[in-house]
């Protein structure tokens, strides 16, 4: 009755956690939100003197929603056509807001559009970088101010020119240049050719819609982001900045703007000049990242010129490590949010990079992964099984010391550790391959869940993008019946296999337990197997493949070490002959 009772209580408890399950995953896994339309910004003087920064205009267009097409189809652009992004530069304003780019797409579908980071002000996902002048503490260049051009498409190699006279003489350019990546750089100069001296801010600004951001959820940062003084800060979060809400972040910004799960837009500073960066919220939706230069004073027939860079492109770590290297941007690479284990998931994203590109499968790659990673373990593994073989040669005395020592547990301990130390055994190597797998499953678990270098990447047959959940579910025979299976209920061929793979390692690695935790056990493997059935495909291919391995590993083992393997099958009999008789008397 009460292994009977004990069962019933281990099923309820699986059972709770089968359910709460479904709500947490919602929590901590949420998909990312479709792009809507968001409000624009409200444009009467008193809002707009609330949410303005001193010496910068916010552009308003009297709260009317602007048409995609119509507006990237205006005179005034100057188009941009580098190898990895495309789009436009507005010449009303100098405003870089209509970037796409070339590598990534929308979805896995072959006709899909590609992504689009810049879109104009009031579209459905504006978000676009403008750079201006202040004179005299006041807008010289304001969002309407429409600018000469010269030269176009830009290109690498190929500059675009704007430029526009003052009213007090003065002459502002800014010349755009792009590489072959996602680096727009800004060179912004003034000169004064009126009669009296004037002073002068250079500044830039990206301004975005959270509408469309990516969740910020426990481990992934969405939101506001910059380096100030060397320090990468993530502290800072869209519900932080209320209407005309400003947060300026203490030292030097190396570089601003904000992130999503693979994307970035980012100001970086000239490192020659003094500046301030700060995040204001604008309301409705709307969040600004602003840099403004420390004001200059220049005397007539002088000029200045400061070098701001855009950045507005995927986070992919080998080109942010190649800026940090050759631009010198401070902790650029920390865009991507690894969070503690920095120092390990960087070498499993290279490591994973690498043998991508020696295979052209990343699918493959994981699965290569995982024999390096039980390989580098199959001495410790060896370890494990010698200590276990050991240990149950040890057992006859080991009871003897416990029946000797029932009634005195501290003497009983003692006892035991003297026995152990006599005979060189430890009794927690069999932990050691348990935690080392620990750091490498959650590192692959972040790399999977951050790198865009795996965002829709295919392994075979059905699997094509082992970022994303198994798309094959059981429950509406793989797609053949017209109806959305429940999250808590997706279950796919993965997720069968990670069930399979762990009941059999649980199998043929029996250990001394009560039958409450024999029960427990022989549960554990299928409610993993729906509590893992939400994750990516990759990180379900990885623990399939450990679990594969792991069953092979034990095999050969136990081949050599037959008194293991002797033990393990008495013992599981012997229990089978116990629970025969429990069943027995209870009924």
């Amino acid at each position: 009755m009460d292994n009977q009772r004990n069962l019933i209580v281990a099923v309820l408890l699986c059972g709770l956690l089968l359910l709460g399950y479904d709500a947490a995953m919602r929590f901590f896994y949420p998909q990312a939100m479709a792009p809507i339309a968001a409000s624009p910004p409200a444009d009467t003087p008193a809002e707009r003197a609330a949410v303005r920064t001193p010496g910068i205009d916010t552009p308003g267009q009297a709260n009317r929603q602007v048409d995609l097409a119509t507006a990237l189809s205006a005179p005034v652009r100057v188009p941009v056509e580098a190898p990895r992004i495309t789009g436009s530069v507005n010449a009303q304003g100098a405003q870089i807001d209509d970037i796409t780019l070339v590598d990534h797409r929308q979805s896995i579908a072959r006709d899909s559009s590609p992504v689009r980071l810049f879109a104009p002000a009031n579209s459905p996902v504006q978000q676009f970088a403008r750079l201006g002048f202040l004179v005299n503490g006041q807008v010289a260049t304001g969002a309407d101010t429409l600018w000469e051009r010269s030269g176009g498409p830009l290109a690498p190699g190929s500059p675009v020119v704007l430029t526009h006279r003052g009213a007090q003489g003065e002459v502002f350019t800014i010349r755009f240049s792009v590489d072959e990546n996602y680096m727009i750089t800004a060179e912004q100069t003034v000169a004064n050719g009126g009669a009296a001296a004037i002073v002068t801010q250079p500044f830039a600004a990206i301004t975005r819609t959270s509408a469309t951001a990516t969740p910020d959820i426990w481990n992934i940062h969405s939101g506001p982001i910059g380096a100030f003084g060397g320090v990468v800060s993530y502290a800072v979060e869209y519900d932080d900045l209320g209407r005309g809400a400003v947060n300026v972040p203490a030292g030097r910004p190396d570089w601003i703007g904000f992130t999503d799960q693979y994307w970035l837009s980012a100001l970086v500073p000239d490192p020659r000049a003094r500046v301030e960066g700060s995040f204001r919220g604008l309301g409705d939706s709307l969040f600004r990242a602003d840099l403004i230069y420390q004001p200059q004073t220049l005397p007539p027939g002088q000029q200045l010129t400061v070098t701001t860079r855009v950045f507005v492109g995927a986070k992919e770590s080998r080109v942010l490590e190649a800026y940090e290297r050759t631009l010198g941007i401070a902790q650029f690479d920390k865009a991507i949010d690894w969070g503690w284990f920095y120092w390990f998931m960087k070498p499993i994203l290279w490591l994973l990079l690498w043998l991508f590109e020696l295979v052209g499968n990343f699918g493959v790659a994981i699965i290569l992964l995982t024999v390096l990673v039980r390989g580098l373990m199959f001495p410790i593994a060896q370890k494990q099984f010698a200590s276990m073989a050991a240990m149950r040669a040890l057992q006859p005395r080991m009871k003897a010391l416990q029946e000797r020592y029932k009634d005195d547990k501290p003497k009983m301990q003692q006892e035991l550790l003297a026995l152990y130390r006599d005979e060189k055994v430890n009794p927690l190597a069999g932990c050691l391959p348990i935690l080392i797998q620990i750091p490498i499953f959650f590192a692959l678990y972040k790399v999977l869940l951050l790198a865009v270098e795996m965002r829709h990447q295919p392994f075979v047959l059905w699997i094509r993008d082992l970022s994303a959940p198994d798309p094959a579910h059981i429950l509406n025979l793989f797609g053949l019946l017209p109806f959305e299976v429940p999250t808590l209920l997706a279950i796919g061929p993965l997720a069968v296999l990670l069930g399979v793979t762990m009941w059999l390692t649980f199998r043929l690695n029996p250990t001394a337990m009560d039958p409450v935790q024999q029960q427990v056990f022989s549960i554990m493997p299928w409610v993993l197997m729906f509590v893992m059935a939400p994750f990516s495909a990759g990180l379900l291919l990885y623990w399939v493949t450990s679990n594969i391995l792991t069953v092979a590993q034990q095999s050969y083992l136990y081949s050599r070490h037959p008194q293991l393997k002797a033990a393990a099958e008495k013992e599981r009999l012997e229990k089978e002959k116990a629970s025969a008789r429990a069943r027995q008397e209870s009924t």
